[in-house]
């Protein structure tokens, strides 16, 4: 049974970074404990069947995330040892950004922006057809800033999507910079709000905060779309990568790796899966 604990999570993610050198560590493991308590609780697959017509959607509008959701789909067992051994290598199916071909991968996204549009789809299309799935999108703060999120989160109120979970992972940091800096939003939690959103604010490291803010909020049958606002740290629990934006893009060397992973409570750092 997969128990996607969190450090557990991340050392597998370092292990793809490592052996792929590839980038965007740190931001996934701001995610980490958002997608283990949606895998381990709350996603639905009849059948552990990533295809099942009656699944929940995951839809993971911050694509270059998707190593922390790579890390998950192996522990469910739709991505094998080679797949990940061989993360961005030529000839890999794995990608740098979330791309629908792979199994428990909705959307292709990592183009800022236009997934959460997909997931108001998603969920509209089961609601049209009175179906009881939930569609989850986990957006990036500074992928607020893109105007196609407001017009979904418009349309998401128009059309009383209330099994629509849009859940912010709100690190305070995007490709260049601080959010506050780049383009300032003030509050999240109140502009989702006005837009007619039931909304909580979590810890978005406290699993037994989210698990009951998902719960919490999947009960609320009331028309309104919802909507966690997850305050999490860039790198999460790798000192020299924690609110460090420049491991938004740095690579691991041999050094940076064992020491991470030692951080981490790995015994053995050798990048193997």
């Amino acid at each position: 049974m997969s128990t996607y604990l969190p450090n557990h999570l991340r050392q597998t993610v370092l292990k793809m970074a490592y052996s792929g050198s590839t980038v965007h560590i740190a931001c996934a493991f701001s995610i980490i404990e958002i997608l283990s308590v949606l895998y381990r609780h709350h996603l639905r697959y009849p059948g552990n069947n990533p295809a099942a017509p009656d699944r929940d959607y995951l839809v993971l509008s911050k694509g270059h995330g998707v190593m922390a959701q790579y890390a998950c789909l192996y522990e469910k067992g739709w991505l094998n040892k080679t797949d990940l051994d061989n993360y961005f290598k030529d000839g890999s199916t794995l990608k740098g950004l979330s791309d629908s071909h792979i199994p428990g991968c909705e959307v292709t996204s990592g183009s800022l922006g236009h997934g959460l549009s997909v997931g108001v789809g998603l969920a509209m299309a089961a609601k049209l057809q009175a179906k009881d799935q939930f569609c989850y999108s986990l957006v990036g703060d500074g992928e607020m800033n893109e105007g196609t999120m407001w017009e979904a989160l418009l349309f998401a109120r128009q059309h009383a999507l209330d099994n629509l979970i849009v859940i912010v992972d709100e690190n305070g940091f995007q490709a260049m910079g601080k959010t506050h800096e780049v383009l300032y939003l003030g509050k999240l939690a109140d502009k989702f709000s006005a837009f007619g959103f039931d909304v909580l604010e979590v810890d978005g490291h406290n699993e037994a905060e989210l698990h009951h803010a998902l719960t919490h909020l999947k009960e609320q049958k009331n028309g309104a779309p919802k909507a966690i606002i997850a305050r999490t740290v860039k790198g999460k629990n790798v000192s020299f990568m924690e609110n460090d934006n420049s491991w938004h893009y740095t690579r691991l060397n041999e050094a940076t790796f064992a020491q991470a992973m030692e951080e981490l409570g790995a015994h053995s750092p050798e990048p193997t899966l």
